[in-house]
């Protein structure tokens, strides 16, 4: 049985910063590198035999934690990065709302809608993330593996893992930095999701979401206390 755990990135200057990140190649935090230690003693045990990585600065170093007992290659995959904001990249979270107001209507309330000039809409989230989770699938079958990506990524992965269309995509709730999701994969390669969302290698004080304003108003925003 293949199996994938899923990992978002440590919290980056963009989570600290309170902006949308996206593809913004933003470094990692002094709170990320800790949070990247507590990640490392996670993964210390467990028989991971391939990782896939965004090539984004935020989920390589992640990745490089997942690694650092294990000393295998680390492949980028382009499909695994982050939504492409257009012109909200790099705009603070809390300047969205006047500056775009029908779209941030959309991120609030229909998310599956979402698109911003020059960006990328939510379905081609959803389809990538899809497309790219079957292929690395197919070629690591009856192996245990990690993918590293982003918060917007993985919840719409996640979404299509739980068996639910895009229009549920709020039901999924946004992940802490270093979170984690384990996948299991029957012999037709359908998903099952073990659980997800999962922090228990931080202590409160190195979560970045329970200190997070943006994300306190999102009402999707609980699920990354779930616990395994």
């Amino acid at each position: 049985m293949l199996k994938i755990y899923f990992v978002r990135h440590a919290e980056a200057m963009g989570n600290v910063l309170e902006f949308f990140q996206g593809r913004t190649d933003c470094e990692i935090s002094e709170k990320g590198a800790k949070q990247l230690e507590c990640l490392a003693e996670r993964f210390k045990d467990i028989p991971i035999e391939a990782i896939y990585s965004s090539p984004l600065k935020r989920t390589m170093s992640t990745a490089e934690a997942v690694n650092k007992y294990h000393g295998l290659p680390i492949i980028t995959d382009e499909r695994l990065m982050e939504i492409d904001g257009g012109e909200w990249e790099g705009k603070p979270w809390a300047e969205l709302p006047k500056l775009y107001p029908k779209e941030y209507d959309l991120w609030q309330n229909r998310m599956y809608d979402f698109y911003t000039e020059k960006g990328e809409k939510m379905t081609e989230v959803f389809e990538r993330m899809k497309t790219a989770v079957a292929d690395i699938a197919a070629q690591n079958v009856g192996k245990t593996i990690a993918v590293v990506s982003h918060g917007c990524a993985l919840r719409n992965y996640l979404c299509y893992a739980m068996g639910n269309p895009i229009e549920r995509l709020k039901d999924v709730g946004w992940s802490d930095n270093t979170a984690v999701s384990l996948v299991e994969y029957d012999e037709s390669l359908t998903p099952h999701i073990i659980f997800r969302n999962n922090n228990d290698h931080l202590t409160s004080e190195l979560s970045t979401l329970s200190h997070s304003a943006w994300c306190k108003a999102d009402n999707g925003s609980s699920e990354f206390k779930e616990r395994k």
